[in-house]
């Protein structure tokens, strides 16, 4: 049995890293351990339920009109406007058995770009030393695409954007940071509790007849041929307040279609907005008392629309996102409610970067042959798009499929085997200076006493995240560990992992698979890696260092030059004035002469509000931007003598509980002078009207 000291050490030493990195009078947090944990500490985890925990939201949101939006690839796609604000969420969760924490972030992104993983790491190390690193920070998107794009330092996924976007860049990073900071200085103990089940009938497999290539002994294992499990983590304060959960469900955040202009978390993030809002509300620049994160998984080759095509089941985008938020809410507060599974133990992580192009995979994990990954490549299939996002063609194009159709692709099977049956439209490996995707890529394991995360830079399909959880778990048997999620879209992005049956058929997720047939396989291998050091208590070595290409973007998008409006009129007066009365389900409707939304995000704030008259004559906010209950429209208007005017509409859908009353829009923003390049507020507001 060991000894009282050794049982009291790293709770001592927790306490000691924070006198030294805090101060006295802060909340403990603790300085981030070595790289590897030691058996003794790890038993002296083994029955603990106490954890330091904290969660912030920050606002993210990046601008809201004339940039590229990121998700479909498309290029006639761009911002004009707000359904729901973009959030990072953010939570630490820190083990006094051991002295170990973690920051899990889950951000209103379509990816999550490894530059965005590097600066932010930079900026945490600045102002908290060596509290955080590569190891212990987790972020993950929710792989929206209803997201302004131009934040990758990576040509491939800055195309549709025309380069590089610093202020939507900026806007990430420094709420992502801000959120992390936040939810680190609010660390007090308290519980965690974990809860699992099987959502059905919110999610279908966009790629099914390349599901039926997984071997038929393997598809017997599973009833669904999607992922339907979502995994939710409590968090409670041992004074008994709540301070939020984090879920893990795998479907894509494509409810919006891919002519959509307003910025939006899609699915996720209205599910988000419907728990926050039942446990505390959300305010613009107000305390997020409560914060919710619906995190991504295994979603490559699942869709919300679950009707086929782009059919959610609503009678149009705004239906279909409401409908599968309500699935997803509906079914986390039922796990909310029954979670009654305390976690037990401490916290832990691993993780290393691995050159994916040049991965030796052993014969345990492929067919029985050594084989190697390829230098990234996307095929003729990825032009198709999916059935959610469709393109240009049509998927299931192999090299024997179009050589004699399209003559002037090579194909793979003759100029690089290594593809196998992926005729090749761009091999993003070979382009210079550097390579147009990356390569060098991380890998990372977090346990949560009993939860293991896998942390992956890629879309992992329905089988390949069920593969890899299984890898995972084999290696953790005897160390408590019971739950494994895939968290994708972590820390980096690299498109898209199908299995090797998959891949064969070369549909848009084998297409979309950069590294070959077995990159999965390369994952199966380094992960077993991981996970055993994990298990043992040993350290890994960290892998080679990723470029860091900050000086080397390019954006050729102009920022705001000025504004310009009519002689006879203000920044802020209406332009189309809402109507004297409204009945609840009918849509109230103003437009104002509005500057651009790139002078100010208004991160924090609002550009819009719904204000309803009191009895005592002043007005109160019951609607804002961040919350999907109102709408922001921004368009271009063409005025003389300049091209530089702008209009903004505000739409209310007016909700059924509405209650009776006076009402009026406001629009709040900045305009830009073109003589001394000054940026100044302005608001503007509607008529009082009535709802009936």
């Amino acid at each position: 049995m060991r000894t009282l000291t050794a049982r009291l050490a790293p709770v001592l030493g927790l306490l000691l890293g924070t006198l030294l990195v805090l101060g006295p009078g802060q909340p403990v947090l603790g300085p981030t351990a070595s790289a590897a944990t030691s058996v003794t500490d790890a038993d002296a985890c083994s029955d603990s339920a106490t954890f330091l925990m904290g969660a912030a939201r920050s606002d993210i949101t990046g601008p809201a009109a004339e940039v590229g939006m990121m998700g479909y690839a498309q290029v006639a796609q761009k911002t004009e406007g707000i359904h729901l604000r973009l959030y990072s969420r953010a939570f630490v969760i820190a083990s006094p058995c051991n002295g170990r924490r973690v920051a899990v972030v889950s951000a209103d992104l379509g990816e999550m770009f490894q530059a965005v993983k590097q600066q932010v790491v930079e900026r945490l190390r600045v102002k908290l030393g060596d509290v955080y690193s590569d190891d212990n920070v987790l972020l993950s998107a929710t792989h929206t695409h209803a997201g302004p794009g131009g934040f990758s330092h990576y040509t491939l996924y800055n195309l549709t954007t025309f380069g590089f976007v610093p202020q939507n860049f900026e806007a990430i990073v420094s709420g992502i940071v801000d959120s992390i900071l936040r939810a680190n200085a609010r660390l007090a103990e308290g519980s965690l509790r974990l809860s699992s089940g099987d959502l059905r009938g919110a999610s279908a497999n966009r790629s099914p007849e390349a599901y039926l290539r997984n071997p038929e002994s393997e598809r017997a294992r599973y009833p669904d041929n999607v992922d339907p499990r979502m995994t939710l983590l409590r968090f409670t304060r041992a004074d008994g307040h709540e301070v939020g959960l984090i879920n893990w469900f795998a479907v894509h955040g494509t409810s919006f279609g891919n002519t959509n202009p307003l910025i939006s978390g899609d699915n996720k993030g209205l599910a988000s907005r419907y728990f926050e809002a039942g446990e505390g509300g959300l305010l613009p620049g107000g305390p997020d008392t409560f914060v919710a994160a619906f995190a991504n998984s295994n979603e490559g080759d699942v869709t919300p629309n679950i009707l086929g095509g782009t059919n959610g089941g609503g009678a149009n985008d705004f239906e279909d996102v409401a409908i599968s938020a309500r699935k997803q809410y509906d079914f986390a507060a039922h796990l909310w409610a029954t979670a009654a599974m305390p976690v037990l133990g401490g916290v832990d992580y691993r993780h290393t970067y691995v050159k994916m192009d040049a991965v030796d995979v052993a014969p345990a994990f492929t067919d029985g042959a050594r084989r190697r990954t390829c230098p990234a490549s996307i095929g003729v299939s990825m032009l198709a798009g999916a059935e959610d996002g469709p393109g240009f063609g049509a998927e299931g194009a192999t090299c024997e499929s179009v050589h004699d159709l399209w003559s002037q692709f090579t194909c793979s099977v003759v100029t690089t085997p290594c593809q196998a049956e992926k005729p090749i439209v761009l091999e993003m490996g070979g382009m210079k200076p550097y390579p147009w995707t990356p390569e060098v890529l991380p890998l990372q394991l977090v346990t949560v006493g009993p939860l293991a995360l896998v942390a992956v830079p890629f879309e992992l399909t329905t089988m390949a995240g069920r593969r890899l959880r299984d890898t995972v778990l084999a290696q953790l048997q005897g160390t408590g560990v019971t739950d494994v999620v895939i968290a994708g879209l972590s820390n980096a992005y690299s498109g898209y992992v199908a299995t090797r049956d998959e891949y064969a058929r070369q549909d848009y997720e084998g297409a979309s698979t950069h590294f070959g047939p077995w990159t999965l396989a390369a994952l199966q291998q380094s992960f077993t890696g991981l996970a055993g050091a994990l298990r043992d208590g040993t350290p890994v070595p960290p892998g080679p260092t990723p470029r860091d290409l900050r000086k080397a973007v390019v954006g050729l998008q102009p920022g705001v030059v000025f504004d310009d409006k009519l002689l006879w009129v203000d920044f802020g007066d209406v332009a189309e004035e809402a109507k004297p009365a409204y009945a609840r389900g009918d849509t109230a409707s103003t437009t104002f002469w509005a500057g651009h939304p790139r002078n100010d995000l208004k991160l924090g704030g609002t550009y819009l509000r719904v204000q309803r008259r009191l009895a005592d004559g002043t007005w109160r906010d019951v609607a804002h931007d961040g919350e999907g209950g109102a709408l922001y429209h921004w368009q271009r208007e063409y005025c003389v003598p300049t091209l530089a005017c702008s209009l903004v509409r505000i739409d209310w859908p007016i909700p059924a509980d509405t209650a009776p009353g006076t009402y009026r829009l406001v629009h709040e923003g900045n305009w830009k002078s073109g003589w001394d390049g000054r940026v100044h507020p302005y608001s503007g507001s509607s008529r009082p009207f009535t709802v009936r």
